[in-house]
């Protein structure tokens, strides 16, 4: 199973807590903020305001918390001046690991990450040291037993998707970052329920990794994706199910 998608099960099958929701609201609100600031608060000709817009409706934010992060974003209402950084590491047993973040203090930012990275069997690397293990892609994940695979298929394809994978009771469609919008609207309009759809990194060949350095490397994704100024965690790591199923 890819790295993405293997981190994506694990993530599954934790239940969602308050505070949790309240971490995933904040990093949507500045998502939705920065895309604003830079694309403009108009939706229907910002993409990836768009894409952050239907996030938030996926966690079921309130409308006007969408709104007043989109204002924030244009200048409309004062707020935060969030600066974009992306951090690259290796974990347990050498796997990759990049770090997505929108911060206010950079400084603050990268040595809360360098500690997570240093307490967890991992290191924080240099610019470039592991990007190029991976790859921009649109990702929808739809269960397998909610579609018919031929359907699917031919949906997908015809919409512009690249590939199509079966996994672990699951299919994957894989989409050039620019054609995932119509591929999903494509979906949708098949009435084909989707388990996740997002602009991701995927790796282009994953590590393996088993007992403690598997352990070691969820407690590291789980803390870098706890913290307040990271945004989104990729890993090529290959983690046994077995483990997963032990959570």
């Amino acid at each position: 199973m890819s790295g993405h998608s293997k981190w994506s099960s694990i993530k599954h099958k934790k239940a969602a807590t308050d505070a949790k929701r309240g971490k995933i609201f904040t990093k949507l609100i500045k998502e939705i903020t920065v895309a604003a600031r830079m694309g403009g608060g108009d939706p229907v000709v910002n993409s990836r305001l768009r894409t952050a817009i239907q996030a938030a409706k996926t966690e079921n934010m309130p409308k006007d918390n969408i709104e007043r992060a989109i204002k924030k974003g244009t200048g409309e209402l004062e707020g935060v001046n969030y600066e974009e950084s992306l951090y690259e590491g290796y974990g347990p047993g050498g796997a990759a690991v990049l770090v997505e973040s929108l911060t206010d203090n950079k400084n603050r930012t990268v040595a809360e990450i360098r500690n997570i990275f240093s307490k967890n069997g991992g290191s924080l690397g240099e610019y470039g040291c592991v990007a190029w293990m991976f790859s921009k892609k649109g990702y929808i994940a739809v269960q397998s037993k909610a579609v018919d695979e031929e359907v699917l298929m031919e949906t997908a394809l015809d919409a512009g998707a690249e590939d199509i994978k079966e996994d672990n009771g699951s299919y994957e469609v894989i989409t050039a970052p620019e054609d995932f919008e119509t591929v999903k609207e494509a979906i949708d309009n098949a009435s084909i329920p989707c388990i996740e759809a997002e602009i991701t990194m995927l790796p282009q060949s994953t590590t393996h990794l088993a007992g403690k350095q598997a352990e070691q490397m969820i407690r590291l994704m789980e803390l870098l994706e706890d913290n307040d100024d990271v945004q989104k965690v990729y890993t090529n790591a290959d983690i046994p199910e077995e483990i997963v199923n032990d959570l």
